[in-house]
């Protein structure tokens, strides 16, 4: 994109910027941003990275990644945040680096119910959700998860081969599948297949505003989708999609179908 730059953070100043825009992202006091800057100079110095995404010289986006295990091949995302557009290129930087020190895959985790998340994260990078994990941080305090439970849902990003993972899917066979759970809105929630190969299950419009708007509805959706999610990964299920229309495909691991 025209004017726009990545790069890596190593300076005091620079990381204090990253660490302010991190709050203003998650709607933290100025005196509690939710990476502080002292925390991230730490993690630079221990071999982590972080990139940030400038237009020009504005700050418009932001990562922050560690290695996993001695011997895992493996790069943990902490965090991603960027203006609409840069997500990719941000994303990209940090594959480029964990792929120049030998990484293979990159792990991360984000909020299950914020559809648009997802379908960046399934659909566009090609990621796999291999994990779903309820209230991961416990309590949270900032302006956009306040009020809510943290559950999250593990994704693992293959970054030698990136992309989707397996073809596409019928839209219609979701259509056709029977429904097991109803949803808070009263509609469906779920349907499954009769072939017991894949799960659908749907997530509300916009989860933040509805959150923000009424918290007890939002935690409501929380726990119908837990219910599916945690019944279909215990069963060997995994989330290899997000549809436009909000709807995550988990597709059993020795199936060889895909999502939209």
């Amino acid at each position: 994109m025209t004017g726009v730059s990545i790069r890596t953070v190593h300076d005091v100043a620079g990381l204090g910027a990253v660490s302010a825009y991190f709050g203003e992202v998650w709607r933290t006091p100025r005196t509690a941003p939710p990476y502080p800057a002292e925390v991230l100079h730490s993690l630079v110095h221990a071999g982590g990275a972080v990139h940030a995404a400038y237009d020009g010289e504005r700050l418009a986006g932001a990562c922050v990644a560690v290695f996993g295990p001695p011997g895992s091949g493996e790069v943990y995302s902490l965090v991603a945040a960027a203006e609409p557009g840069l997500g990719p290129l941000v994303k990209q930087a940090q594959r480029d680096w964990a792929l120049g020190l030998g990484a293979r895959t990159m792990r991360w985790t984000f909020d299950p119910l914020v559809a648009r998340n997802a379908r960046f994260n399934l659909a566009k990078l090609g990621a796999v959700g291999t994990e779903y994990v309820v209230d991961f941080y416990g309590p949270m305090r900032d302006g956009v998860n306040d009020g809510d439970e943290s559950d999250r849902l593990t994704v693992t990003w293959d970054l030698v081969s990136p992309g989707a993972l397996v073809g596409p899917y019928d839209p219609g066979e979701r259509g056709a599948a029977p429904a097991t759970h109803r949803a808070p809105d009263g509609a469906t929630l779920a349907r499954r297949d009769l072939a017991d190969l894949h799960v659908w299950c749907r997530v509300p419009d916009d989860a933040v505003k509805l959150r923000a708007a009424d918290p007890a509805l939002a935690l409501r959706w929380r726990r119908a989708v837990r219910e599916v999610f945690t019944e279909a990964f215990g069963q060997g299920f995994r989330a290899t999609g997000m549809s436009r229309d909000g709807w995550y495909t988990l597709t059993r691991e020795n199936d060889e179908e895909g999502t939209v």
